[in-house]
């Protein structure tokens, strides 16, 4: 008869699980046969120990199977989805969704909530007024075989396991194991049902991987593990030192992805979406290559036929459209604060975890899962790294709606979030690596 304490004390000793003890765990934990306890010692045992590939795809495929799984067979063209491991002004779905379905693709994504300093898509989408991101299945196959595309939020149903396991791990030190990770997000892409999935690995000071060589380790078991697992899985690694794009803050990150779907997104915002949405073509087929598949997607921001895409999704998941027609109609806060360089020079650095904790303080992220957010709260920069800066030049304004003499030290973090250079800097790589192709 299986124990699992037997299970914890081999994979302790650096032995191999084999499925029918994998599934024997996952199987137990989730039915609540197997307790707490008994995971977390596990979960520590995987975090010195390890998990080989063989173990880490029998992980993720029972995690994967632990609840419910969406069968997408009844849409239409070749489903496709894209995820990224989190950062600081990623808005990307926003703008990335509507241009690979203006070239064909059915983009059907299941997408979660902001925690610490990463922003969730589902936050932002929310600061569209009367938008509904809790969508019924039947309504979630109507709207994507309708207009091609649907971003709402997971359902409780889907991979229960990792549910449990996830909310353990934070508060038992075994988040940091790759293993776990990567069995973490590829059984909810899974899950989800898609017939490819594109996964942006982010590296650097606001993500979650602060190293290239833990990046690309984890980038390349979850491609092997999708593939092992039959589904076209595909990653890329890029930059997060600093913020993605310009704003961060919910309602501030919708009116940037509005400005990038009218083609005047900042470049390293639109360097990622054209990269991303042109390996999602591929894996569609619906371009032979990179440079045919980033042509067809400047086109479709071109003739207007991506911000029309976002534009028909807001009005099928109820939000109101004029909004997204003038922008100008999101509330600003009350306060919007100034910040200059204190000198000349080069942006060095800005920090992007610095920043993103920066925007949760000001009310524009949550520390716990049941906190508000304030939609109007955040930051705009206006200089990134390797731009050249006057003294007294603007480099950020603060959106608050909380206290001026509240803020004050939030401000202090924002300025020394910025590290400005006497000496040339060049601009960062947005693209770092591209795994799969």
């Amino acid at each position: 008869m299986m124990r699992m304490v037997d299970l914890i004390i081999k994979k302790r000793e650096g032995k191999t699980l084999s499925k029918e003890e994998i599934a024997f765990w996952i199987n137990g934990y989730t039915k609540g046969e197997i307790p707490d306890y008994q995971t977390s010692a596990m979960c520590m045992a995987i975090v010195f120990q390890g998990m080989d590939e063989k173990e880490v795809t029998h992980l993720t495929a029972c995690m994967e199977h632990s609840g419910q799984t969406l069968d997408l067979s009844r849409l239409k063209g070749i489903k496709v989805d894209k995820h990224s491991t989190g950062g600081v002004g990623d808005k990307t779905s926003l703008v990335l969704g509507p241009m690979v379905v203006a070239c064909g693709a059915t983009f059907a994504k299941l997408s979660g909530r902001g925690l610490g300093h990463t922003g969730g898509t589902l936050d932002k989408l929310e600061a569209i007024p009367s938008f509904d991101v809790h969508i019924s299945g039947e309504q979630f196959i109507k709207q994507v075989n309708d207009i091609g595309i649907v971003l709402a939020g997971q359902t409780e149903a889907l991979v229960p396991a990792d549910k449990k396991m996830y909310a353990l791990r934070d508060v038992t030190g075994t988040v940091e194991s790759i293993p776990l990770i990567a069995a973490s997000i590829m059984s909810k892409k899974l899950a989800a049902g898609t017939d490819t999935i594109l996964l942006d690995v982010t590296v650097g000071s606001g993500a979650f991987m602060k190293d290239i060589v833990q990046a690309k380790a984890l980038a390349n078991l979850m491609v092997k593990i999708g593939q092992g697992l039959n589904r076209d899985t595909r990653a890329v690694i890029s930059h997060m030192a600093e913020p993605l794009g310009l704003a961060i803050g919910n309602a501030l990150e919708v009116k940037e992805a509005i400005n990038a779907l009218q083609g005047k997104g900042p470049e390293d915002l639109m360097e990622l979406c054209y990269t991303c949405g042109a390996i999602i073509l591929l894996q569609a087929k619906l371009a032979t290559s990179i440079e045919q598949g980033r042509t067809k997607l400047e086109k479709v921001i071109a003739d207007g036929s991506a911000f029309n895409l976002f534009v028909k999704m807001v009005i099928a998941q109820g939000g109101d459209p004029s909004f997204i027609l003038k922008p100008e109609k999101f509330p600003l806060a009350k306060n919007i604060i100034t910040i200059k360089a204190g000198k000349a020079g080069y942006i060095k650095s800005v920090n992007a975890l610095e920043i993103g904790l920066a925007a949760m303080r000001l009310g524009g992220g949550r520390t716990t899962i049941e906190d508000s957010i304030d939609m109007a709260a955040g930051i705009v920069l206006t200089k990134k790294v390797g731009a050249k800066i006057k003294q007294n030049e603007v480099l950020a304004y603060v959106h608050t709606n909380k206290d001026l003499l509240a803020v004050s030290p939030i401000v202090d973090q924002v300025t020394n979030a910025f590290v400005i250079s006497a000496h040339y800097v060049a601009k960062p790589q947005v693209i770092l690596e591209i795994i799969g192709l």
